[in-house]
């Protein structure tokens, strides 16, 4: 089975500059809950977030998707607060809605629906925080 490709620092930074819509599937209501912090800090950073949890209707003022599939416009980054038993059916939703990178946060590794996303041409990141990796290099000067 093939590894997933390593995503160095350059590209990861061209992936932050060229994306504006992410969804963050599995976004949390509660403020105190990570999906819910890694969201307001890529708000805060410029980002278009949109929440993507079928239970809720807003989050954070924004209007709140029941699925990848019902959003509207093109989405950049599909950003994953979700067991890694659903990581495979996202997949699937991430490629139908044409997104180009697949980011599963900590925790939410699934190793053959990664592989798979990445055999259908997403770029892939897996067992890295979003908010982290971004903070990062914006404080390192690639962003």
């Amino acid at each position: 089975m093939p590894k997933l490709r390593t995503i160095n620092d350059e590209d990861l930074s061209r992936i932050l500059t060229n994306a504006r819509r992410i969804a963050v599937v599995g976004i949390s209501p509660k403020p105190n809950r990570p999906s819910n912090k890694v969201a307001a800090y890529l708000m805060a950073a410029g980002f278009e977030v949109i929440p993507v949890n079928p239970g809720q209707s807003t989050i954070m003022g924004l209007k709140c998707y029941p699925d990848l599939e019902s959003i509207p416009g093109r989405v950049d980054i599909v950003d994953v607060f979700r067991r890694p038993a659903e990581v495979s059916a996202i997949v699937d939703s991430t490629l139908k809605i044409k997104a180009q990178v697949l980011w599963l946060q900590l925790g939410v590794s699934e190793a053959e629906a990664a592989r798979r996303a990445q055999a259908a041409g997403l770029t892939v990141m897996t067992e890295r925080c979003l908010k982290v990796e971004h903070q990062r290099l914006k404080d390192s000067g690639f962003l």
